[in-house]
């Protein structure tokens, strides 16, 4: 390997370690208590080195989110390509959602609950795009199987907020829950069975 090859692994290897120090402590202490010099002081580099990769805290917040959301995204494909019965795709959508949160607690916390502290021309876009697939409600509509909501979109809302209540009880709560597969499949069916057209 040669010398730029080694600068740029370098480099790769010092942008992740900032990117995780800063998830780490957006969780902990929140984003708004949590700072540059915080960030820099836990991969033990001075904040000047993080200002060769980001502009600011919030641009880190941005590339978090992105980077959230293309695991997700990833984990949606299958489920998306697959043209079979649209209401079960949902229901394995969702449930997909629901596990990658709970197996992603940092990620998910970070990107579901914290990037709302973004300003609204600094979302991630990347966002809408797996938030489509992972309700995948529009093809069970297409086809007849879903009820039709007065508000276009409301019913992506719903299964949306649905998914991301157990989500995050699931990860943030002691709470002494049902087994949590069973709560998974329970809120998954109930959210599918709200929809389905009678």
């Amino acid at each position: 390997m040669g010398v730029r090859e080694r600068r740029e692994r370098e480099k790769a290897n010092l942008r992740e370690e900032i990117l995780d120090a800063a998830r780490t402590l957006f969780v902990k202490e929140g984003y708004e208590r949590a700072s540059i010099p915080k960030i820099a002081e836990k991969i033990e580099y001075a904040p000047g080195a993080i200002h060769l990769y980001f502009r600011d805290k919030a641009e880190i917040l941005e590339r978090l989110c992105d980077e959230t959301f293309s695991r997700l995204e990833k984990r949606m494909q299958a489920i998306h390509a697959d043209l079979s019965d649209p209401l079960d795709a949902l229901r394995r959508g969702l449930r997909t959602y629901i596990q990658f949160g709970v197996d992603n607690p940092n990620h998910y916390i970070v990107t579901f609950v914290q990037a709302k502290q973004l300003p609204h021309d600094r979302q991630p876009q990347a966002g809408q795009r797996s938030l489509r697939r992972a309700s995948g409600g529009r093809r069970a509509l297409d086809r007849g199987r879903t009820t039709q909501l007065r508000r276009p979109g409301g019913r992506a809302e719903a299964l949306w907020a649905g998914a991301h209540g157990v989500t995050t009880l699931l990860i943030a709560s002691d709470f002494p829950f049902i087994e949590p597969n069973r709560l998974i499949d329970r809120v998954v069916h109930i959210l599918i069975e709200g929809i389905r057209k009678r």
